[in-house]
């Protein structure tokens, strides 16, 4: 590694594998949660970031009352909704070298995956993968794309509409008995202030837009999350 580089390791296991019937799959939390650096309304945790939106999106849905701070209590509370809704969370990098010490998909290099292909193999229960993000460089889905070539596997096309869905048929080994699933994944729209000019420039935004002025890009992906979560 060269000393201008940053090395960006992921701070969190993979949570909830085994119990899991869906997977939630990004990329890297901000850097500074590699270096400890926390912000007092950070959670020190998956996702736990003050300016993502994935648990206020989630906190909607669910109305769950979440804390958004740095405590063990804020991090228990998620754990438990995750648990007692069977949704893991497993990032796909496990590390990434920056020239600029930011939270960009785009700046990562030397990427390092995890084996989520192996994880889908190992763990039959898992039955969705939700990406959050799409198929641009570096973003989850872009590298599970890239990691399903090394297996010899692709992707089928259910839905292009923004959130895409694809099918994936893989086999797997059960008792000695050779079996094959299909698992669904759905790329949707990321939970990140960065994705929001791309929410705003999707027709269905405008649409319901149009009908109500006061609808924003949070609600849009309150609507879409609800149907998965």
């Amino acid at each position: 590694m060269s000393p201008r580089l940053f090395k960006h390791t992921h701070p969190y296991k993979p949570f909830l594998l085994s119990e899991a019937t869906r997977l939630i799959v990004g990329t890297l939390p901000p850097p500074r949660f590699t270096t400890g650096g926390l912000k007092p309304q950070d959670v020190d945790f998956c996702y736990g970031s003050c300016n993502g939106q994935l648990w206020p999106i989630l906190d909607r849905i669910f109305d769950l009352d979440l804390k958004y701070e740095t405590t063990q209590e804020a991090v228990e509370q998620r754990k438990q909704f995750l648990t007692e809704h069977k949704i893991g969370v497993c990032d796909i990098v496990e590390s990434a070298e920056r020239e600029k010490i930011d939270a960009s998909d785009l700046g990562m290099q030397n990427v390092v995956l995890r084996d989520l292909v192996g994880y889908l193999k190992k763990y039959p229960n898992i039955k969705t993968l939700l990406f959050t993000g799409g198929n641009s460089k570096n973003g989850p889905e872009y590298f599970f794309r890239r990691q399903l070539k090394e297996y010899g596997l692709k992707l089928k096309v259910v839905s292009n509409e923004v959130p895409r869905i694809h099918h994936l048929e893989l086999s797997f080994t059960t008792n000695r008995d050779q079996k094959t699933r299909t698992v669904k994944t759905v790329s949707l729209t990321a939970p990140s202030g960065a994705a929001n000019r791309a929410v705003g420039s999707l027709q269905a935004y405008k649409d319901l837009k149009s009908k109500n002025p006061d609808f924003n890009t949070v609600d849009f992906r309150v609507m879409q999350y609800s149907e998965f979560f």
